[in-house]
């Protein structure tokens, strides 16, 4: 066996970095002492505070110590975690009072029994009442009796989860901003509280949106089985023998509803008189106007033509779709202007539709492009039809625009335009025969007519500026004068009362609109005794009217050609509207001849008014002014104008 090498010795330089030079290696001496004399200083420390400390070899692996707790220890843990045997006692004196103390009172505790030095201080002291904001004075509160709407709002409704205190102290100004006027009972009241203007809130809103009828449990029953009566079957056989190819009634809709309905005129009417109802006076400058619902639906084209029942809740319109709609003016809940029935006549783009004035008669005249009409008899459903005028049907070749006089007895009907003048045949509206007409020279033909509010004559606008009146009684045009300024005259209204009876239908405004926008108004009461008699036969020239009247008043608000010029039953505002541009409408006051500037707005949804109509809708003691717009999109707004 080979003897074993030692291993093998070598002596290699150590590196550059392990060289240290003398200094560097007293330094590190001296650190060294730092070192140990530090070491030495904690654990003399430690051992000095060695009672207080707890040494981690004496602790068992489940945490807990050996060493006991003295007193103080012990009191502090009780002091800030507690304990089970002073949280029953405490538990068993709170329900247990302690001899001495009074039921119901609660123990005070000194300042030097530890209390918080309260003991002293009155109780009035220690509390205060929040009476909300100081701006408003109290005294400002209009205090409100509990009405009947607010009742009915709560009736048969489960009672609020929790009320806030500080409704009561609230306060609202409804004077402050315009969208609150609304909410106002009356023009004086300003100041309401919180809870009160809740409600009043919740009752607008209700009055907009009703409850629908999945929304209401009492609603919910099982539709009823329709079935086919012999009053449908009665009215499609006189349907047919009216007009076999023209008319026929709607399918799913009977006139036998609604003849019902009128017979009993109580369940449509608010009001039986009108003279029972309370004088109105608009004021000038700012009119009180609310919306109110619309008309449910949209009709599937543009409206041209809306007509309100002199007496009776009853809105009817039409349009090119070739329907006419019946709607019940009711914007209560919980079903909102409901559409009572509607009739469908084929191929005949309806353009003027309108009610028979006389309170007695339910008949509605229907009108298109063509050279027929039609009357339906809402009581029996009987649709006439009158296919020609014998002796002028050469000039009546349309009969798309039609007015029927104030009262009832005659029906004009615009006839063809021809070179250098117009006509306008009269009929009787009983018996449908001819019985006049009225013959204009004017360039351009006919723009519009009225009749005068007796219904004994004609004002009746050429395109050229010319105006006529035209009298029933003689037969003749009785007076002629220029509209001032003239260009291409479009539309033309008479209104008011001018409380000379007899002269000119009584009427006291005239309001003419032109092409370019502008609109004249003339005051007939300015020209009594204007113009001096003849020398021949002592009467006056010209009817007594001025050939060149200065008008009373022009606006100049719209900028397209005027569409539609219309008075209140009352006279005292007009409405002109331009259905060639967006929101374009405007109101006047009469007979100040302002226009309001707070209505309408630029958030007013009136679209592209295509038809505009007031009526008077109210009970014996006060009747509600109704403005119905109607637009392209065919749908048909309300407005209720207060005073």
């Amino acid at each position: 066996m080979a003897p074993q090498r030692p291993p093998k010795m070598t002596n290699r330089p150590k590196p550059l970095e392990q060289l240290q030079d003398p200094d560097q290696d007293q330094d590190q001496d001296q650190d060294q002492d730092q070192d140990q004399d530090q070491h030495q200083h904690q654990h003399q420390h430690q051992h000095q505070h060695q009672d207080l400390d707890l040494d981690l070899n004496d602790v068992g692996m489940d945490g807990a110590s050996d060493i006991e707790k003295d007193s103080t220890e012990e009191e502090l843990e009780k002091l800030v975690f507690g304990d089970a045997v002073g949280f029953r006692e405490g538990i068993r004196s709170f329900a247990q009072p302690q001899a001495g103390w009074m039921v119901g009172e609660v123990p005070t505790l000194d300042d030097e029994a530890g209390g918080d030095g309260l003991a002293d201080i009155a109780d009035a002291d220690l509390f205060f009442l929040d009476t909300g904001p100081a701006d408003v004075p109290r005294q400002a509160l209009v205090a409100q009796p509990p009405s009947d709407d607010d009742d009915a709002l709560v009736h048969g409704r489960e009672p609020p989860a929790w009320e806030d205190s500080d409704d009561e102290r609230m306060t609202v100004s409804l004077a402050s901003l315009p969208r609150l006027r609304k909410l106002r009972r009356t023009e004086e009241e300003d100041v309401i509280n919180g809870r009160e203007y809740a409600s009043r809130l919740r009752r607008q809103f209700e009055r907009l949106y009703p409850l629908p009828e999945w929304a209401n449990p009492q609603a919910r029953r099982p539709p009823k089985k329709k079935r086919r009566t012999a009053s449908g079957a009665g009215n499609s056989s006189a349907e047919d023998s009216s007009s076999a190819d023209e008319a026929e009634m709607d399918d799913e809709l009977t006139v036998q509803p609604l003849a019902e309905l009128l017979k009993d005129a109580d369940s449509l009417t608010r009001r039986a008189e009108h003279g029972g109802s309370r004088k109105r006076k608009l004021r000038p400058g700012v009119i009180d106007i609310q919306r109110t619902k619309d008309i449910g639906g949209t009709q599937p084209s543009a409206i041209t033509s809306l007509s309100i029942h002199p007496t009776l809740p009853l809105l009817l319109s039409s349009g090119p779709a070739s329907t006419l709609y019946l709607h019940h003016i009711n914007p209560n809940p919980p079903n909102p202007n409901p559409l009572l029935t509607s009739l469908h006549i084929k191929r005949t783009p309806l353009t003027t539709t309108a009610f028979h004035p006389s309170p007695a008669s339910s008949q509605v005249f229907l009108s298109a492009r063509r050279r027929y009409f039609h009357i339906w008899d809402l009581s029996t459903g009987r649709i006439e039809k009158t296919s020609r005028i014998y002796g002028h049907q050469h000039e009546q070749r349309s009969m798309e625009t039609f007015k029927l006089s104030p009262s009832g007895r005659l029906l004009a009907l615009l006839g063809s335009a021809r070179k250098g003048g117009g006509v306008v045949n009269i009929l009787d509206a009983t018996t449908l025969q001819w019985t006049a007409q009225a013959r204009v020279e004017s360039r351009g033909g006919i723009a519009d007519f009225c009749w005068w509010a007796d219904g004994k004559g004609l004002t009746i606008a050429g395109k050229n500026g010319e105006i006529s009146e035209w009298s029933v009684d003689e037969q003749r045009i009785i007076a002629r004068w220029t509209d001032e300024g003239a260009v291409g005259t479009t539309v033309l209204a008479l209104g008011g009362r001018s409380g000379r009876e007899g002269w000119l239908g009584g009427d006291r405004w005239v309001a003419v609109g032109s092409s370019s926008g502008v609109v004249n108004i003339y005051d007939r009461r300015a020209w009594s005794g204007t113009a001096q008699p003849t020398a021949a036969d002592g009467e006056l020239a010209n009817g007594g009217i001025p050939s060149a009247p200065e008008p009373t008043k022009t606006f100049e608000q719209l900028t397209t050609p005027t569409s539609h010029l219309a008075f209140s039953p009352d006279g005292q505002a007009l409405a002109m509207a331009s259905r060639w541009k967006r929101d374009a409408m405007r109101i006047v006051h009469l007979p100040s001849c302002t226009v309001y500037k707070n209505w309408p707005t630029s958030k007013t949804p009136l679209g592209r008014i295509t038809a505009v109509a007031w009526g008077e809708i109210g009970n014996e003691r006060e009747a509600e002014l109704v403005l119905a717009v109607a637009n392209e999109q065919g749908k048909i707004r309300l407005w209720e104008v207060r005073e």
